[in-house]
């Protein structure tokens, strides 16, 4: 490709480099580069599927199980608008992994294993806590991958079961997940709840 240059044009680009480029700014440009691609890869997190742990005196009733089935597609949403790449984990994968009620919010190590088998950077392992009928919390175990090393322990209380309330918990979810990790998402300005 360089052979259709006309000679002349290609010494003339050699002699600009040597005079007014040196090495250790060359060196310096090839760091910035390297940095600069590592700041665009995008931080690669998986969102395990929320369980509940319900112990109010109805447990589980359909309304909540609901509830919590849409938490995971809602932070996923919020964690996209911020630029996070959401890495999938089926249902099925999650299950094998799993061995009870809380195993992988209390097992780090195998939520960490269960993450690099997808190559995500984070797995959020998520619980929404209900204790009363009238809040209930949810929580969640940010753990890096690279070392199972639980990065953030967050916890943002919902009061009352409806959509929008359930929302806005996530959003105040990922607000705190984000400063853990990137701080570039700006959740949507506050709307009227009722």
């Amino acid at each position: 490709m360089l052979s259709q240059f006309h000679p002349t044009f290609l010494q003339n680009i050699v002699h600009f480099v040597k005079k007014h480029i040196s090495i250790p700014q060359i060196f310096a440009s090839l760091i910035l580069s390297v940095i600069s691609l590592d700041l665009l890869a995008e931080t690669r997190i998986a969102i395990l599927d929320f369980e509940l742990k319900d112990l109010t005196l109805a447990p589980r009733i359909p309304a909540e199980i609901k509830r919590t089935a849409s938490i995971k597609p809602l932070l996923e949403t919020e964690l996209k608008k911020a630029g996070y790449m959401i890495i999938n984990i089926d249902s099925e994968s999650q299950k094998r992994a799993d061995s009870g009620v809380g195993y992988l919010f209390d097992h780090h190590d195998v939520a960490a294993d269960l993450g690099k088998q997808f190559a995500a950077d984070y797995v959020l392992v998520g619980r929404l806590h209900k204790p009363s009928f009238l809040f209930a919390y949810l929580m969640g175990h940010l753990i890096r991958v690279s070392d199972s090393k639980l990065i953030g322990n967050y916890i943002s209380e919902a009061k009352g079961p409806t959509k929008k309330l359930t929302q806005k918990t996530v959003e105040s979810l990922t607000v705190k997940i984000d400063k853990t990790l990137d701080n570039q998402y700006s959740p949507p300005s506050p709307a009227k709840l009722f």
